[in-house]
């Protein structure tokens, strides 16, 4: 404190003897002039530097140019696939199981023998009703012949004739139940795992020995949103619907089927209607009860423009994309984007042109005409699952 006291009591010494020497109006004007220049070279100081900054480089952004293709209208729901038909194979007789004609999980074809049960008290029960046939035949042919020459009552040919008839009714059982000890598969298809093994005894009231299922094709179940069903309706008057069928973990590649039945009521307390499609399956990739994606393809729209999927944005006055003029400079415009597709692709269908380039990336910290620097990337592929060549 004490040296600043010192400073100001020398400064006022020197000032007033400056006043006293020249003069009080020469040292004030002497005082204002440098003071002035002080100022007038601190502005030209600024004024220099603000003349030699550069102007800031334009921002480099990613763009990438709107494209058009055929792609399709869809809905993707979630579903299971379902055996075209499933048989329980069951005993039709009471016997023991002699043999077993194939291995559990095996493809069968229809008639192809699965199991054998004992035929011995089934062969002799056939070869008695055989040998009453034909005592029953014999008799019957006797009344025939009494009868004509009228020496017969006609009570006793009518019993001869029920009597022949029944007896061959009685072969036929037999005949039926020695079959019945053959067991085949009634359809193509895969069995299961077996439920009896060699000498159990088995019965009509058994459980069944095994379960076959025909895989090719396979049905594909879903449900349908009450909201979309108008929707799917409208294209119900058509060709038939294609619907893909995907397995959860993408390890085959879509298949091909089409829409084969909707239901007609809404689930109570779903809301979702029933549908299925039936789908190709030759190589046996999907397996009843499977979870699936299922894509119904409703139309194909015709030369839609792509943009990748990042270059919507949602703003206060909806969603917009940024477009990069032939000046380098941007242009915010408002779109209606369409359906979302697979490759992060989206639809639009107003608000931008073929071949324009819109910005993907990093839209926050743009604004509208502001200079950038455009790096291309690789256009929109517009899908994964291409409807054109899924199986």
């Amino acid at each position: 404190m004490s040296t600043l006291a010192d400073v100001n009591t020398a400064m006022r010494e020197r000032v007033t003897h400056l006043e006293r020497r020249y003069g009080r109006k020469r040292v004030y004007l002497v005082t204002g002039s440098v003071a002035l220049l002080v100022v007038l070279l601190a502005i030209r100081a600024i004024t220099s530097r603000q003349k030699a900054a550069p102007p800031p480089a334009p921002r480099s952004v990613a763009v990438a140019k709107v494209i058009t293709k055929d792609v399709p209208l869809y809905l993707d729901e979630i579903g299971t696939c379902t055996a075209v038909e499933t048989v329980q194979v069951q005993a039709q007789i009471s016997g023991q199981i002699i043999s077993r004609d194939f291995e559990d999980g095996a493809d069968v074809k229809k008639g192809d023998v699965l199991f054998r049960i004992d035929p011995r008290p089934f062969e002799a029960a056939f070869a008695s009703a055989q040998a009453d046939a034909v005592l029953a035949h014999a008799t019957f042919q006797r009344q025939t012949e009494l009868r004509a020459k009228a020496v017969v009552a006609s009570q006793d040919y009518d019993v001869a004739r029920a009597n022949a008839m029944k007896a061959d009714a009685a072969v036929a059982v037999a005949q039926v139940n020695l079959d019945y000890c053959t067991i085949r598969s009634p359809i193509d298809g895969r069995t299961g795992i077996r439920n009896v093994d060699l000498g159990n005894l088995v019965g009509p009231s058994s459980p069944p020995l095994v379960t076959v299922q025909r895989l090719d094709p396979i049905y594909t179940d879903f449900t349908i949103a009450e909201p979309d069903i108008p929707r799917v309706r409208l294209h119900l008057n058509g060709p038939p619907l294609q619907v893909l069928t995907e397995a959860e973990n993408d390890y085959l590649p879509p298949r091909r089927g089409e829409l084969t039945f909707i239901d007609n009521a809404v689930q109570p307390g779903m809301g979702t209607v029933r549908a299925r499609a039936t789908t190709d399956n030759h190589d046996r990739g999907l397996w009843p009860s499977q979870f699936v994606r299922v894509r119904l393809i409703l139309e194909t729209l015709k030369n839609a423009m792509l943009v990748p999927g990042g270059a919507v944005q949602i703003g206060q006055n909806g969603p917009y994309v940024f477009v990069v003029k032939s000046d380098s400079t941007l242009d915010l415009r408002q779109v209606k984007p369409g359906q979302r597709q697979d490759g992060e692709t989206t639809v639009i269908i107003d608000g931008v042109k073929p071949g324009e380039s819109v910005v993907t990336r990093g839209q926050l910290q743009l604004a509208p005409g502001m200079k950038v620097a455009a790096q291309e990337e690789k256009s929109p592929s517009g899908g994964g699952r291409d409807t054109a060549t899924a199986e």
